[in-house]
């Protein structure tokens, strides 16, 4: 019994749609999937159908894409509304959520408490000289700009920055009340919780919509022995504090197709944890 992760899995791509079918049967494992599956609820409940007959359990976060307002037959949903509705398909199947109980797992090397957040961004991975009203700018000079600018609604909250304000505020405290004393912390999040982990040397001046500083020391306060994100599209390794970070990031067909990685080979094995030499180097 293994515990699994994939982000970014990006199935408005007809090609990542295809690919995904091909994933084999995996038993007993389970599957984290670090957000990004699909903006669309129709394209998250193939993807929830397709894994809950390959792994024995899902556990979901959503990414940015996941909370895009679309056309859809009764209207467009926007912020808290769109996200409400791809919730409502992941508990048609029975896939755990940031909404659920925090599952324990039962397998070798537990217990360990697997805890899916829901986090977003604030703009704070930023340069300290930039100012936090004149980021956007900042980031258009190179020719940068998110498409959540456009497309991810905040409502009701007045900001993405205060909707993360609130959910980071809140899971905290959740996390401080129900975490069991001592009981080590598997943390998964679409966006990776330190600004330091944020290494797009392309696009550096993307790093805004990627993260809050507010969680920098989260893999401490909460007893975190590995981290999975996604977001980057840069599959990784990363040891901070003697804690595992994975970026587990599948992404569009143009990155993975030429190395003919597709979700097959982008899954990455979260724990037991995998013997690694930084890993041996610790015990």
């Amino acid at each position: 019994m293994r515990l699994w992760a994939i982000a970014d899995l990006h199935l408005a791509a007809a090609e990542n749609r295809a690919a995904l079918a091909s994933l084999p049967d995996h038993g007993d494992d389970w599957l984290i999937l670090a957000g990004d599956v699909a903006e669309r609820p129709d394209h998250l409940d193939d993807a929830f159908s397709l894994l809950a007959r390959r792994f024995a359990r899902l556990i979901w976060v959503p990414g940015n894409h996941e909370l895009w307002t679309l056309p859809g037959p009764d209207g467009p949903l926007r912020g808290q509304a769109k996200y409400q509705a791809m919730l409502d398909v992941a508990r048609r199947h029975g896939v755990l959520t940031p909404e659920d109980p925090y599952p324990v797992w039962p397998g070798p090397g537990g217990p360990v408490l697997i805890v899916p957040l829901f986090l977003l961004y604030d703009y704070s991975f930023r340069p300290a000289t930039v100012a936090a009203a004149d980021v956007l700018a900042w980031a258009w000079e190179h020719r940068l700009r998110s498409a959540d600018e456009v497309r991810l609604s905040p409502a009701p909250h007045d900001s993405r920055a205060a909707w993360c304000a609130a959910r980071v505020a809140a899971t905290a405290e959740r996390l401080t009340a129900e975490r069991p004393p001592e009981m080590p912390t598997i943390l998964v999040n679409h966006f990776p919780l330190r600004a330091d982990l944020v290494t797009l040397r392309r696009i550096p001046r993307f790093s805004p919509w990627c993260g809050t500083v507010r969680t920098q020391d989260w893999h401490q306060r909460f007893g975190a022995v590995v981290c999975v994100h996604g977001h980057l599209h840069v599959p990784a390794t990363h040891w901070r504090d003697g804690v595992r970070f994975e970026e587990v990031s599948l992404g569009y067909p143009k990155q993975w197709q030429p190395h003919g990685r597709g979700p097959a080979q982008a899954l990455r094995l979260i724990w037991p944890p995998p013997v690694t030499e930084k890993a041996a180097a610790l015990l």
